[in-house]
């Protein structure tokens, strides 16, 4: 088997090792860093695979990455000599997806929300962001999703927006999600038995919600759906050392950063095709 250039290799790094970016956003970049491994190493078809197979297989816990590279390698088998533009087309198809949850889910919230989140996904962000430029006021209770604290790069993007962002610790979802209109959080893999998986700590957010009467919306397109189900899927364990836990014999650290969420605890997905409600209801 033909082995992985140097280039090849650094890319299949960043994609491992980046445990702070939204699955959406890391499919984009990755994407986008193939379209630059293309134009700086032209690699040959076999060398293009292997690569591809290869990231496709990187982050098992996040499906949108593996999807989104399964497009790409099915529409470059329709036209051999253009990866690129396979490439090009599913990025615009992702990122179009993003903005369309958007739109939808803008639709659905009540004037001047408070709304409460999970770590940072770029599909919850493009939705603020849409608010922030539409102008009425709302504001945002975020936990900072330890141990990779993914929820201070939220707060830092809500604060360059101007709206007004709570930080809180995750052990304090119960305290805050009382204050909270709606709960929103994103998904990285949307299971076909009933569950969906997302950053740890999610599925407490998700009973809290449910106790204290709040809605639960999932942020979710269809590059998250995945044939596996929640027995069989990987969960992803980062290194232990981000505890920075004390040393002792006794003590074994874990650091397992996603969860499968029962999709029962959901009161609305919302995709690219619609609202969709749990129990299940026609779309909106």
């Amino acid at each position: 088997m033909q082995a992985l250039d140097t280039k090849a290799e650094t890319l299949l790094a960043g994609v491992r090792e980046d445990y702070q970016s939204g699955a959406t956003q890391l499919a984009s970049r990755t994407l986008n860093q193939l379209l630059s491994y293309l134009d700086d190493v032209k690699p040959d078809a076999e060398a293009l695979s292997r690569l591809i197979s290869e990231l496709r297989a990187a982050r098992p816990s996040m499906i949108v990455i593996g999807n989104a590279l399964g497009m790409v390698q099915e529409r470059w088998s329709e036209a051999r000599d253009h990866p690129r533009q396979a490439i090009l087309d599913t990025l615009r198809q992702l990122e179009n997806a993003s903005m369309a949850i958007a739109r939808h889910a803008r639709r659905q919230l009540p004037d001047n929300p408070v709304i409460m989140t999970h770590s940072a996904s770029s599909v919850v962000l493009a939705l603020l962001r849409e608010l922030a430029e539409a102008g009425p006021p709302f504001s945002v209770i975020c936990t900072q999703s330890s141990p990779g604290f993914e929820g201070h790069i939220l707060a830092r993007a809500l604060n360059d927006l101007a709206v007004p962002v709570t930080l809180i610790t995750d052990a304090q979802m119960g305290v805050f999600v009382t204050s909270a209109d709606v709960v929103i959080t994103g998904c990285d893999t949307w299971l076909t038995d009933g569950y969906f998986v997302n950053k740890a700590g999610t599925g407490p957010l998700a009973l809290s919600a449910q106790a204290a009467g709040k809605p639960f919306w999932v942020l979710a397109d269809s590059f998250r759906n995945s044939d596996a189900s929640h027995d069989s899927v990987t969960l992803e364990e980062m290194p232990a050392s981000e505890l920075k836990a004390p040393e002792g014999h006794w003590i074994t650290p874990r650091n397992v950063y996603f969860e499968t969420i029962p999709q029962r605890l959901v009161s609305l997905r919302i995709s690219e095709q619609g609202v969709f409600s749990f129990p299940a209801e026609p779309r909106r």
